[in-house]
């Protein structure tokens, strides 16, 4: 089912993004001595904003410079140029305090595999100063919403499904109750029945704690459900933002949003992944 389109023109901006750019270097010839690299942008002169409240997926393939994006946002990785701000702070300048206001979950999230997600889960609020039964209650919670069994709670890392695994890395970024959640790919590789738990516990965090969400997805149907609005990246370039509809309009009539997406960027939404630094 397609999002609802809200209005959200009357609340303040919470994430502003300006002509933002990020390359990295690739040796592509010559020796040992005198290679030759060449500079690539993953993310080459992105201006977007995000309101307080709203979901904005950010929709492409690999490749298309969406995790870049995504790592720019969360202080991972240093801007070449331009800016980003969450609530006027610089993720650059205002590093530790923007650390506080948000939180990532990535198709690769890292854990101790050896240990329980209670363990890994406690381990993570104790580096945000979040008291060990707080964590706790508010961590046996958010697994059971997602579909966890509480034994599971007490069960290591290793032996679970790569799903499980996603659904406590998201725990671990709702656990300090950030404003601003980026969310690289949550649901890639889950079971139908774990992505509708993820997606369903998105929209209620929206709802419920007016969260502010950034979603990188290549799915169509999540992104139309989840987004208040969407924008097609290609190429470290957006080239296209409006709400779900306003894309398949661009589109023409009877068009659906991958169409839209096809014909606006001259691509699909199956390519090799993007270079890391």
């Amino acid at each position: 089912m397609a999002h609802r389109a809200r209005d959200l023109s009357n609340r303040e901006i919470a994430l502003h993004v300006q002509h933002l750019v990020k390359g990295f270097s690739k040796k592509t010839g010559g020796s040992l001595l005198r290679p030759v690299h060449t500079e690539s942008r993953a993310v080459d002169d992105v201006s977007f904003h995000v309101r307080r409240g709203e979901i904005y997926g950010v929709l492409g393939p690999n490749g298309s410079g969406k995790s870049t994006l995504i790592r720019a946002m969360s202080t991972l990785l240093i801007p070449d140029a331009g800016t980003v701000s969450i609530f006027g702070l610089d993720v650059v300048h205002d590093e530790a305090q923007v650390r506080r206001l948000l939180n990532r979950v990535s198709v690769d999230a890292a854990f101790y595999k050896k240990l329980s997600p209670r363990e890994n889960l406690l381990y993570s609020a104790q580096l945000y100063g979040l008291e060990r039964h707080v964590a706790e209650e508010r961590a046996l919670v958010t697994l059971r919403r997602l579909g966890l069994k509480d034994k599971a709670f007490f069960e290591p890392l290793e032996e679970m499904s790569r799903g499980m695994q996603q659904k406590v890395a998201i725990a671990r970024a709702f656990l300090t109750s950030p404003v601003v959640v980026l969310l690289d790919e949550p649901t890639t590789g889950l079971d139908p029945k774990s992505r509708r738990d993820v997606q369903e516990f998105v929209l209620e965090l929206r709802d419920v704690h007016d969260a502010t969400i950034i979603l990188t997805t290549h799915d169509m149907p999540e992104a139309e459900r989840l987004c208040d609005r969407i924008a097609f990246i290609s190429g470290g370039r957006f080239v296209a933002e409006g709400t779900a509809e306003e894309l398949r309009t661009l589109a023409g009539p009877g068009k659906t949003l991958e169409d839209a997406f096809i014909e606006l960027t001259g691509e699909d939404l199956a390519k090799d992944e993007e270079p890391t630094p």
